[in-house]
């Protein structure tokens, strides 16, 4: 049940919530802010409860359900209590499709909300190739919108909207303007990282992670030429509307 009341965001730490959808940067943005001294991340915090309830074959399910807590309503009160061993910025990496129609969405308005999309032209032909039966709610858009209304409707003020292309094709300027919305000073620490494992990153990381532990820095962008196979056209279509809307209010130089 919502209501229309939020509570109130602590004005003591910065709780950082970023939303994305599947095959984007967000591993890499996850390196960035834990390259920062002052700032705690996790990973993906919602994912156990998510396959425990969809059952989705994914790569590991049974261990990450294993691994992690089942219960939605404990892991929103971690990650809206108080900032883990005394850090200053809680940044949390989100699939916006863990998001499940059941979930009270209140918790959400005590966080600093920002939602990362891709094209969704270069984002499907890599997920059609892992997750060959996906469907538009497994793309995270649906879900980004609909966080994107209602934090705009109950708060008055919408999330911060961000593209990988824009952050790949320039990562100190738009993290830059990104930490000055958010509050915080902004840090060469996130322009680069030590290559490997991090004890944050989530049990399915050896599923996903390879070329992110290779990583020591946001990679140039690079187009890709790939076309999106004419079985997911219609997918294409679906998702081009809703990114058009959140491309058009992304956050610029």
């Amino acid at each position: 049940m919502m209501t229309d009341a939020l509570p109130e965001k602590s004005s003591c730490a910065h709780r950082i919530a970023m939303w994305s959808g599947p095959r984007n940067i967000s591993t890499a943005m996850m390196r960035a802010w834990g390259n920062r001294p002052d700032t705690l991340v996790c990973d993906e915090p919602l994912y156990a409860h998510y396959l425990f309830v969809t059952r989705k074959p994914h790569p590991g399910m049974e261990e990450v359900i294993a691994a992690g807590e089942i219960d939605w309503r404990k892991v929103t009160d971690w990650l809206t209590g108080p900032v883990p061993e005394g850090r200053s910025i809680f940044f949390q990496k989100h699939m916006a499709h863990h998001l499940l129609p059941d979930m009270e969405r209140e918790w959400i308005g005590r966080l600093q909300n920002v939602l990362l999309v891709r094209e969704p032209r270069e984002m499907l032909t890599s997920l059609v190739k892992t997750t060959p039966d996906a469907g538009l709610e497994d793309t995270g858009l649906p879900q980004q919108w609909e966080l994107f209304e209602w934090l705009r409707d109950r708060t008055g003020e919408a999330p911060i909207v961000i593209d990988a292309r824009d952050v790949l094709e320039n990562p100190r300027g738009m993290l830059e303007v990104l930490c000055s919305r958010l509050g915080v000073t902004f840090t060469d620490a996130m322009l680069a990282w030590p290559p490997g494992p991090r004890s944050t990153d989530g049990v399915w990381a050896k599923h996903w992670y390879h070329e992110v532990e290779k990583s020591t820095s946001f990679r140039p962008y690079k187009p890709k030429d790939e076309a999106v196979p004419d079985r997911w056209r219609g997918l294409l279509q679906d998702c081009n509307a809703i990114y058009a809307r959140l491309h058009e209010v992304r956050l610029t130089l």
